[in-house]
Parts: C-alpha cells; structure tokens; sequence
C-alpha cells in the first residue's frame, strides 16, 4: 500500500498537477492540468485569475475549442469569489500574421465560471494556430491575460500530422526490468555520506529532492535538507559533499556542460522563485527569480537556462546568451514546446490515456507519434530525443499500485519498452526522477532505507 499512497500523492498534489503539464511538451506540457496566470492587478476584494488547458497536439478532425475558467480570488484565504467576467481569445493561422478576435462566451453545459470560444475552422488550418486570450473583470477593470506573454508569446496548437500508432495495451506489472549498474546510493541520515530527510507533520517524508548526471557519468544529488549537492564519480562508492546556499525546500537541479550547477528553489513567499547558480566548488555566482509564481523544471537548452512556468506552462529561459533575463524578457520568449540542439524542438501532450508527441526538425518536418493505453496514465517524467527516436518515461497506475514505463519511440513504431519500479518513497520535486545521458537512462530511487541512481542501457539498434 506504500506505493499506492505514493501514486495517489503525485496524481493529487500540486507538484503532480503540474507535472501532469509539463510534461506535455517536452512542452514539455502535459493536458489534464489547468494553467492559469493572476493578474498584478487586484481585483476590489481580490484578484481576477484564469485557468486554461491548451490543445497543444490535435488530431485529424478532432473538435478544437479554447475552454478557461475565470474567477475573482476573495482577500480572506484566497478564496475564489464570482465576479463579472467578459473576455477575448486572439488567434490566428500558424504563428504569424494578424489575430482574430473571438469572444470567450460563458458555456451554459459547465458550471459557474467555466468559458469557451468556438473555433470552427482551427481543425483545418494546415500549420495549426496560435492563440491568446485576455480577461477583464467589468466591475474594477482588472485583467489577467493567458499565457502572460500575450501576443509576443501565444499559446501553440499543431496537427499531429500523421502519427505513427502505438498500443500498450493493458499493463503488466510485477516485471520490471532489474537495473544494469547501481551507480550511487546513500542512506538516510546526518553523516557526511549520507542523505537528509525530513518529514513534516501529516506529510509524506522528503529527501534528495532532484539529480543530474554528467557526460562522464558523474552523479549528482541534490541532498536540500543538508544544503549541499552530493557528488558520485564514475565508479565511486562514497559521495563527496558540495555545500551550496539553497533554502532547503524541494527544488529541480540541472547541470551544466561546463559544472556549473543551477538549482530552482521552488517555494517562495512574497516573491518569485529563486534560480541559483553555483559553481563546481559551491560557490554561489548569481541568484535571479524567474518570471511567474511557480515553475516546475529547469534545463540548459541550446541558448542557456530554462524553466517550465506556470501559471502559463510555457518554457520560458532564464539566462539566453549568457545574460539572465529579467521578467518582461523571459514572458516574451515563452514556447509550448523546448528547444532542442539543432534548432529542433519537442511537444509532448498527455490527453487522458494517450501520450501524443512531435518532434520538430530545423527544417520545418516532424515525427510524431499517438500512444494509447488501456492502464490509465499519470505524469509524463520524461520526454528526450535520443537521435531521431524520442524516449518518453510515463508513470501507470490502478487504485493499488504503479510503475513507470519507458518508451522508446521509431519511425516505425515502439522501438522498446522497459517497465520500472516506482521507487519512490521519498517525495522529490514533481518532475525530476529520470534523466537520458547518451542512449543510458537513469532513475533517482528511494525505500525507507535510503536514496539510490540507478542506470539502464537502452539496447536500441
């Protein structure tokens, strides 16, 4: 039953909400989950908000509509409160030219503060549209405008195309696949060589919260209860400590070609999270908040630093060319999708029981495929090229267990598929159990006895 409640807190928990999201594009941005942004503006006894779950991948002649919801936020608690909405979708073919206004009209079938706007020729656009929608509170004026970006950065919707079809089927548990090497392990507790954990009242215990793996097959992990990044050489049976000046709260690390290491502190109070860079001796060298409230992962793209945002669950960077970015900056360069080496480009959707995913080529061309399932489907933790194959990691689940699933993705259908335990004890942040170094893919793992990386050699020809 242990990891039945572990699958049950990832489905219902914020983290998993978002995760849910970003997964969907390699957005990566994973449907089923709402986005929304607050406006700066308050609204008389709150703030105006949105919600909004994009068609980020749509299907040959599927129906297209733009659904939100919008409501004013009490000042007591942050309770939601009715208010006089009215609100506009601005959208256009592609991802360029003149918008169209569309009004977002209230949908009678819904419940109260539930809107959509009618796109009736959106399925036939070739190249697909892009989109955003700005909402005013009638009594004080307050806006909100979704994704923030507004028309520098709208929201993406692209036709799958032609997507190669894959089944899963019903799962089978109970046959994972053993690990090829276990590279690093630590138990829990206060020495030098082990892992902090912490448990909060009525809370699942934390401990090792993110990991990162180096081209020389370094292990990194993020020991946050401890403030330092324990570090595994290729071979080694110790780590080595790494102090670093985080704030001790469940947080995404990623790490950079040159050892740079950047930590996203995920919680924050009276301002936005905090993106740290430190260098590979620890030493902190810039600290700078990103865009939006929250943010759930970051990575070096091809350009620098990246973060997977919300409320608008766009991949918005962070550091482009060297340089942070300040706020304004980071909003107007917001994608769906994540910019791969190469110029290419990955989405990667979570619609119910099927994964949808494109991969954008430089020259304009695309892979996708269209994976069902008949075990029901929770968070896509991963989603990487690996060549012109794409490897997705997507947890499944029933009311007394779950797995994780590793797929590899061909020009011609299911190149692989490994099952994994869940492993996962401990909580960690939402979206940081998996990482695929060369055609390697490695699993961050927990049990009551401690934390450990696991690896396994993709055997794809």
């Amino acid at each position: 039953m242990e990891r039945h409640r572990s699958a049950r807190r990832t489905l219902a928990g914020p983290a998993g909400l978002l995760a849910g999201l970003a997964v969907g594009v390699a957005v990566i941005v994973f449907s089923g989950s709402a986005l929304g942004h607050r406006s700066a503006r308050d609204h008389v006894d709150g703030r105006i908000a949105a919600t909004h779950v994009p068609p980020l991948l749509t299907t040959p002649g599927e129906r297209v509509a733009l659904r939100y919801d919008a409501y004013c936020l009490g000042s007591d608690e942050g309770g939601e409160s009715s208010c006089d909405v009215e609100g506009t979708a601005y959208v256009r073919p592609g991802d360029s030219g003149m918008f169209t206004e569309i009004p977002i009209l209230v949908d009678p079938a819904a419940p109260e503060g539930r809107y959509v706007a009618a796109l009736p020729e959106a399925a036939r656009w070739n190249d697909g549209f892009s989109y955003y929608a700005v909402f005013v509170d009638r009594a004080s004026g307050a806006t909100v405008t979704v994704p923030s970006g507004g028309a520098s950065a709208p929201q993406q919707s692209l036709p799958l195309g032609r997507a190669v079809q894959i089944e899963l089927g019903t799962h089978a548990f109970g046959v994972a696949r053993e690990h090829d090497a276990r590279v690093a392990q630590a138990a829990w507790g206060n020495g030098a060589k082990d892992v902090g954990l912490e448990q909060g009242r009525n809370l699942p215990p934390i401990g090792g919260s993110s990991f990162d793996v180096a081209r020389d097959g370094t292990i990194l992990v993020l020991d946050e209860a401890h403030r330092r990044v324990l570090s595994w050489g290729k071979g080694a049976r110790a780590p080595e400590g790494v102090p670093v000046a985080v704030d001790g709260t469940l947080a995404d690390m990623s790490l950079a070609p040159d050892g740079t290491i950047y930590v996203l502190e995920s919680v924050a109070r009276d301002r936005s999270p905090l993106v740290r860079q430190f260098d590979s001796y620890g030493r902190e060298l810039e600290a700078f908040e990103i865009a939006e409230p929250t943010s759930s992962q970051i990575r070096i793209g091809p350009d620098g630093l990246v973060a997977l945002q919300h409320p608008s669950g766009q991949w918005m960077p962070v550091i482009s060319g060297g340089s942070p970015l300040g706020a304004d900056g980071q909003r107007s360069r917001g994608r769906a999708g994540r910019l791969l080496p190469g110029g290419r480009e990955i989405v990667v959707l979570r619609h119910l029981n099927e994964i949808r995913t494109a991969l954008r080529r430089a020259n304009g061309t695309r892979l996708s495929w269209r994976v069902t399932s008949e075990t029901p489907l929770a968070e896509v933790q991963l989603a990487e090229p690996l060549g012109n194959r794409v490897v997705v990691v997507v947890r499944v689940y029933t009311d007394d267990r779950d797995e994780f699933v590793a797929l590899v993705l061909g020009e011609r259908g299911l190149a692989a598929k490994i099952s994994l335990e869940s492993a996962d004890w401990a909580e960690t942040a939402p979206l940081t159990r998996f990482r695929l170094v060369g055609s390697s893919l490695y699993q961050l793992g927990s049990t009551p006895a401690g934390l450990f990386v696991d690896r396994f050699d993709l055997e794809v020809k």
